[in-house]
């Protein structure tokens, strides 16, 4: 596990910050259109739980692969990406995570990562519920692991600290913020 102590974990992080109901479904190499074999692409995971009549907040942590997919030839682009999974949200609150990678070059290559970054910037004014966590602004390059794309354990602890912080920041309990 890469967060061997249980308190740096998003679940504990989350309760720190009032959050009293927590899911979770994370896999890896998960996009919002491709699927893996034997997994499910974010989309369909996002609908099942609406179907199931999930109601409330959403936090996506999508894109990394998203971006490696659209780069390589995928005729599904960011946007309509983004537009995918807003619609499931159906004017909930939702917060992405934005993306970052050391990578220089390649489908997973940070300027592609930025390209996805400015297309959740460009989706703000679509839609009102939405914010953004500025992951790309405050990930250190110690964080990754030597591919550049996934994270080291100290890296993990400080994104699920940002993302938890972020989460109570985007949608105070008593109030709303305003912008990304």
């Amino acid at each position: 596990d890469y967060l061997p102590d249980a308190a740096q974990r998003l679940a504990a992080r989350y309760a720190d910050v009032g959050v009293r109901t927590l899911r979770v479904d994370a896999s890896g190499g998960r996009s919002i259109v491709e699927v893996l074999p034997g997994q499910v692409n974010g989309y369909d995971v996002a609908r099942a739980w609406w179907d199931a009549g999930y109601r409330g907040c959403w936090v996506f942590a999508l894109g990394t692969n998203d971006t490696a997919n659209v780069a390589a030839g995928s005729g599904v682009g960011l946007m309509a990406r983004i537009e995918r999974m807003m619609s499931v949200a159906h004017g909930e609150p939702v917060m992405w995570v934005n993306t970052r990678t050391l990578l220089p070059g390649g489908p997973w290559a940070e300027a592609n990562q930025q390209s996805w970054d400015a297309a959740l910037v460009k989706a703000l004014a679509m839609y009102p519920n939405m914010r953004i966590l500025n992951w790309a602004a405050v990930a250190r390059p110690g964080w990754f692991l030597s591919d550049g794309i996934h994270y080291t354990s100290a890296g993990c602890a400080a994104r699920a600290e940002a993302i938890a912080d972020g989460l109570a920041r985007a949608f105070p309990e008593h109030g709303h913020s305003h912008g990304r």
